[in-house]
């Protein structure tokens, strides 16, 4: 392992060395444009129309591989479909039923034959937009993760159909997982009476949010999506929970918090506001917490290899790529760190939620 690192680590290093040499004579003789990190950093981990695969050259001579996906846009009645290859690759203006589009930093607004674009008095962009239906990188991911978990789990159920025996391959990884979140998590927070009922949720939560980490920690395709980064994918699973907690709330669970018996009139006034206030922060900080530290890891990584251009100096790779791959493994933990804590604080607001308590 230590060897694999180590020629990782020099082969990588060689590779920023001739980029940057390459690029150093490219520009000898032209005003050499500041490298920006947040614009290359906002890029990789925002959505896309394309799926990036590889590119090499550089300038007009820039060769890049990638896989076009569906847009879908309905504009004045009409519904537009084509794919994203359709954009030029010099104007970013695409023609569909007599109406021009222009793809402009990720965002698609209508235009003319020329391409014009307006500003407002903010900077922003005032030109109109279609609406967006396209299936987009991070779709593709979900269904790919999708697609990954009903293999794994028809492959594990199989195993079982054959009778008891020794887990071995993807069984002899998946049953502890399984068992341990079922019995740890769900068990554990909800009680046995009950626990049954709320584990085919939380145990497809669990393995779904994980499976998606770490697709995204591929750096090349099918991954490379910042999926569980997405506020869009946190906010819907938050939402769940929020709705599985308090559908199944118990008579106790709305009793202590629309009239919290036993407690003073006067600390009811206060009481009853800040536990209805508290049944939408819990979903609230179970998404914020996912979206910012899976966020947080992809922006680290991409920060530390921004380095060697920022200081243009081949002497910082070694070092930059020393700590993106301990970055890398530690970003392996908070997959799975991540999947447990939002499993185990939806198993612990819906087991609050469920459970009676006699007065």
């Amino acid at each position: 392992m230590n060897k694999f690192l180590w020629i990782l680590v020099l082969l990588t290093s060689i590779f920023f060395s001739t980029s940057y040499a390459s690029n150093d004579v490219s520009n000898a003789d032209k005003t050499e444009e500041a490298f920006d990190p947040t614009e290359m950093i906002m890029h990789h981990i925002a959505d896309a129309h394309v799926w990036h695969i590889v590119s090499w050259g550089e300038g007009d001579h820039q060769t890049h591989i990638q896989i076009p996906l569906p847009i879908i846009l309905y504009d004045k009645g009409k519904v537009h479909f084509f794919l994203y290859s359709r954009f030029d690759h010099d104007t970013h203006i695409a023609e569909s039923k007599g109406s021009y589009f222009l793809y402009h930093h990720g965002k698609i607004f209508n235009t003319d034959s020329t391409g014009n674009i307006e500003y407002n008095e903010e900077g922003h962009v005032s030109n109109t937009s279609p609406i967006d239906f396209s299936l987009k990188r991070n779709v593709w991911s979900m269904w790919l993760s999708i697609a990954l978990l009903i293999w794994i789990f028809l492959a594990v159920a199989k195993s079982y159909k054959n009778g008891p025996a020794k887990p071995k391959g993807i069984q002899a990884l998946m049953e502890p997982l399984i068992q341990f979140v079922n019995d740890d998590i769900v068990k554990m927070q909800i009680g046995d009476e009950k626990a049954h009922k709320f584990a085919p949720y939380l145990l497809t939560v669990f393995f779904f949010i994980w499976i998606n980490n770490m697709l995204g920690l591929i750096p090349f395709f099918p991954g490379g999506s910042n999926f569980t980064g997405n506020i869009s994918v946190t906010m819907v699973l938050a939402v769940l929970t929020f709705l599985i907690t308090n559908i199944n709330g118990s008579r106790s669970y709305w009793q202590h918090t629309l009239v919290a018996p036993g407690v003073p009139f006067f600390v009811k006034i206060l009481l009853i506001p800040v536990e209805i206030v508290g049944l939408f922060t819990k979903p609230f900080a179970l998404m914020i917490r996912l979206l910012a530290n899976i966020t947080a890891g992809h922006i680290i990584i991409l920060s530390l290899v921004s380095l060697v251009f920022i200081l243009k100096s081949v002497y910082i790779a070694p070092v930059s790529i020393l700590l993106s791959i301990i970055m890398l493994v530690l970003e392996l933990l908070v997959a799975l760190l991540q999947a447990y804590i939002f499993t185990l604080l939806s198993a612990l607001f819906i087991g609050m939620a469920v459970q009676d308590v006699e007065h």
